[in-house]
């Protein structure tokens, strides 16, 4: 497989601790010319049949995420999708779980080599309570990029309230102007 979309492995460089397995980004999306980073929890455990963090993966998240983006009529070539605790927390064929604190805060390290080779990114939406932990960490490292909270887009997230939902929207939305696309 062809991965110049990314330039150093598989991950660019980002890894899990000790032998932790660890999705790549998947090719179609925009990669390093990404204009908007959509950062989610951690990879679930269905990433095992992929290997790749992507809204086409066989999850509901996946797909609640394809339906929102593609509702809000932003382009795959302007995103990447990615986790703030990049690698896999859980052991094959357990159920997903949310990441620890320890693991949260372990991940923080992980932001620079996931930002430095993104030269054009303009927005950040931070999707969910862990994905939130990282926000201080990237005003620091990139203050020029405007950074948006959105709830976390998985089924058991979105079925909480339907205003769950209307926020996730209205986050795209924001995203969507901040990239100077036309309305959806």
């Amino acid at each position: 497989m062809n991965r110049t979309w990314c330039r150093s492995g598989p991950s660019c460089g980002i890894s899990g601790p000790g032998t932790a397995p660890r999705p790549t980004w998947t090719p179609l999306d925009g990669g390093i010319r990404a204009r908007l980073l959509l950062l989610l929890e951690t990879p679930g455990p269905q990433v095992f049949k992929t290997a790749f963090v992507s809204r086409d993966n066989p999850t509901g998240t996946a797909s609640n995420l394809f339906r929102y983006l593609s509702e809000a009529g932003i382009p795959r070539r302007e995103t990447l999708i990615w986790n703030a605790v990049p690698w896999v927390i859980q052991v094959p064929g357990a159920r997903n779980r949310s990441p620890r604190a320890s693991e949260a805060r372990a991940a923080i390290r992980e932001l620079p080599p996931l930002l430095d080779p993104l030269p054009r990114l303009q927005g950040i939406l931070l999707a969910g309570r862990v994905a939130g932990f990282a926000q201080d960490t990237i005003r620091t490292l990139r203050p020029e990029v405007a950074v948006i909270a959105i709830p976390h887009p998985s089924p058991a997230n979105v079925c909480t309230s339907p205003l769950v939902a209307e926020r996730i929207r209205d986050g795209l939305r924001r995203a969507r102007g901040l990239l100077g696309l036309d309305p959806a």
